[in-house]
């Protein structure tokens, strides 16, 4: 474990193809660079048993499972009971990656929101934190988030947080969080990071989302978890305060909000 200032990539995909060659390497340069804990996200859920076994490989590795909304009309609909049994891991510490993508896929908005309403109805009685993916959805993705958080609450984080700044709002208020990414990096995201100095710095989490859009240096090529630190730098410079702070507090964060990583997940 390196002696830099300890950080954690909260959303992954590290048993995506891209990683098939080298995920020892991957992980281990992660940690050497001092990301000490990554969420490795699955995002169908037939592909749960792998990245179980993932996590179960890899001490600073934890997981979270559902079916991503870009899936669901080539994926059985998620099961609640399901999600519940696979909840009992100790080291399955979120249900997700779930919401809505009407970017890509519009026309499974229907199933998209039924599957969305499983998850909710996973993460309020487990107690987990919800994942959220949100593109080009921000009403209806508020609309029913705040209507279910109404009938009974749960936890959640706003991964890959891209969106308007009135979702980011109604993320706070309803006490979400928001997670930053690799986008938050590029030179012509001057928006989105504005939108990020409104929020509060103890609301906000730092991902790479990899093997996508890493951020500079290494934008265009294979984003892994190590490049966590390099959106984190730029989080720092966001919030105005040291990259040290910015780590110290995002990992407190990240504790707060996934805090089943103190009993049952814990290293």
């Amino acid at each position: 474990m390196s002696d830099k200032p300890k950080i954690t990539d909260s959303h992954c995909h590290l048993d995506f193809p891209d990683f098939n060659d080298d995920r020892s390497e991957v992980i281990n340069n992660a940690l050497q660079n001092g990301v000490c804990r990554m969420v490795t996200i699955c995002t169908r859920l037939k592909n749960e048993p792998l990245v179980r076994k993932i996590s179960e490989n890899y001490k600073a590795v934890y997981y979270a499972a559902g079916n991503h909304p870009m899936s669901v009309s080539s994926e059985p609909m998620a099961n609640f009971n399901e999600l519940i049994s696979l909840s009992k891991h100790p080291k399955f510490i979120a249900i997700g990656e779930t919401g809505l993508d009407y970017h890509y896929t519009s026309e499974t908005a229907e199933a998209q929101k039924k599957s969305l309403e499983i998850h909710i109805n996973a993460a309020q009685e487990t107690k987990l934190p919800l994942i959220i993916h949100a593109r080009n959805a921000d009403k209806d993705i508020a609309e029913i988030l705040e209507s279910e958080f109404k009938n009974s609450p749960f936890s959640c984080v706003m991964h890959y947080f891209s969106s308007s700044k009135e979702l980011a709002i109604k993320s706070i208020e309803l006490g979400f969080y928001l997670s930053m990414s690799g986008i938050a990096a590029f030179p012509k995201s001057t928006e989105l990071r504005k939108i990020f100095s409104l929020v509060p710095l103890d609301r906000i989490l730092v991902e790479t989302d990899s093997p996508y859009l890493a951020p500079p240096p290494y934008r265009g090529k294979r984003n892994e978890p190590a490049y966590v630190i390099h959106t984190a730098r730029i989080g720092a410079d966001i919030f105005e305060i040291s990259y040290e702070d910015f780590a110290l507090q995002t990992e407190s964060n990240f504790t707060t909000l996934f805090n089943k990583i103190l009993t049952d997940g814990k290293p």
